[in-house]
């Protein structure tokens, strides 16, 4: 049976922690960045990564090239490590790059961490609690830190690998000792993840996924930067970001998100390490969104509320002291 749940919700607390970026490489080490307070230790310096190939395929004739070149000139400039996932249903578009290189998830996993929350409801065949309904909300729309690690304890590593594997979600490995913001996560799983949310499937019900996509349109303001950048404004926008930084290969930037509207029904993954600043990772993702939503969906209306803030409204997450 399908299950269904209450999307009832509470009006949040003006206290909550907010959400996490978190490294995507597959060469860090385990010493954190971040001592016990918070203060990321200086960060080595960056080099220039070579030229990346994309590879691009399309039922649309011309697409593929298009994208491949467009998406190789936005990075030819751009220092750091950079893994991307492009997925159009509507043109059967598909473009990689690093699919499989491993990153630390930081605020990215909270998605995975949700829809573990949501299989597992509908196994049960019940609702979530008002109190899940509290904590998923401010999970995913306010990246808050303290509803994470609440939610993970509850769940625990036994459901969160249950889920993965029904998700197919083979290279992703939960972090352990309850940091999960270094769970190791990487393009090509992120792309499964994104794929269960935007269609039928048996592992996650219709109302469990439309809940998901609620929330993720719903992030607050200054935390849509990154995928949504350049999407036209007849497209609906579902995001999750994240950002952490540590003692090796500098900032770690992501942003996942889905996006419908136009003719089109896509999803897109972007993971960045090796990032000298916070905001350096974040204009190397909006370079990658606006060429992709351009050529996806040709517009001359655009979003604009979807730019770089320079107060970051989200907090480091967890991580072991060292």
């Amino acid at each position: 049976m399908n299950h269904r749940m209450s999307l009832r919700a509470r009006g949040l607390s003006a206290g909550l922690a907010a959400g996490i970026l978190v490294p995507l490489v597959a060469t860090a080490t385990p010493a954190a960045a971040a001592g016990p307070a918070g203060a990321p230790r200086t960060a080595p310096a960056v080099t220039a990564a070579a030229v990346p190939q994309v590879a691009c395929t399309s039922a649309k004739a011309g697409l593929a090239a298009k994208l491949q070149r467009d998406i190789t000139a936005a990075l030819a400039n751009r220092k750091g490590t950079v893994a991307i996932g492009v997925y159009d249903r509507t043109t059967k578009t598909s473009c990689r790059l690093r699919s499989t290189t491993g990153f630390d998830s930081a605020s990215v996993v909270k998605v995975t961490v949700l829809a573990t929350l949501l299989w597992d409801a509908k196994k049960q065949n019940r609702y979530l609690t008002q109190r899940e309904v509290d904590l998923t909300r401010a999970m995913i729309t306010q990246s808050d830190n303290n509803a994470t690690t609440a939610l993970w304890r509850q769940l625990g590593m036994t459901k969160i690998k249950g889920f993965l594997a029904a998700a197919d979600m083979t290279r992703t490995v939960p972090g352990a000792d309850g940091y999960w913001g270094l769970t190791r996560i990487d393009v090509g799983d992120e792309q499964k993840l994104l794929s269960l949310l935007t269609r039928k499937n048996t592992v996650l019900s219709d109302n469990a996924r439309a809940y998901a996509l609620k929330l993720m349109n719903q992030v607050v303001a200054s935390q849509r930067w990154g995928t949504p950048a350049g999407a036209p404004s007849t497209v609906k926008v579902h995001v999750k970001n994240g950002w952490l930084p540590r003692a090796t290969h500098g900032w770690r930037v992501h942003s996942i998100g889905a996006f419908q509207g136009g003719g089109h029904d896509y999803y897109m993954t972007v993971l960045t390490q090796d990032n000298a600043t916070m905001d350096y990772g974040v204009a190397t993702i909006q370079a990658v969104a606006r060429v992709v939503h351009r050529d996806l969906v040709p517009s001359t209306t655009f979003l604009q509320r979807y730019e770089p803030t320079t107060r970051p409204a989200e907090v480091v997450p967890p991580l072991p002291a060292g």
